[in-house]
């Protein structure tokens, strides 16, 4: 059974930062992509960040770019996320994901994406 679990979520003060950790049992994903996606009270879930299955080619929505930085350790089947300058409207659930198959260029939809962990709350206070 494939699992992810994400980790590290918290209330922080706007401006501080938070690393989130999501790590993958149940199979490897050292040849495939993921990502992070968030979803806010009363929105759609949207697309954060990408990863490429060799670590080498990243992706970010515009609304964190040079924010937050993706990074993975395939030994360890894990992916993080590590979040700067914050800001309340980053405020959201945060969702990792993976891709089941090999892909030729990073996914930005969900539903390119095949597995799903639950979620940890990210609260930024102004």
């Amino acid at each position: 059974q494939v699992q992810l679990v994400e980790s590290g979520g918290g209330l922080v003060q706007a401006g501080g930062s938070l690393r989130l950790s999501c790590a993958a049992s149940g199979r490897t994903f050292s040849s495939t992509d993921m990502g992070w996606f968030r979803q806010a009270p009363g929105k759609e879930r949207e697309f954060v960040a990408g990863i490429s299955w060799s670590g080498g080619s990243t992706t970010y929505a515009d609304s964190v770019k040079g924010r937050f930085t993706i990074s993975r350790a395939t030994a360890l089947n894990t992916v993080y996320l590590q979040m700067a300058s914050l800001k309340p409207e980053d405020t959201a659930v945060y969702y990792c994901a993976a891709v089941g198959g090999i892909r030729a260029r990073i996914g930005t939809h969900s539903s390119v994406y095949d597995y799903w962990g639950q979620g940890t709350q990210v609260t930024v206070s102004s």
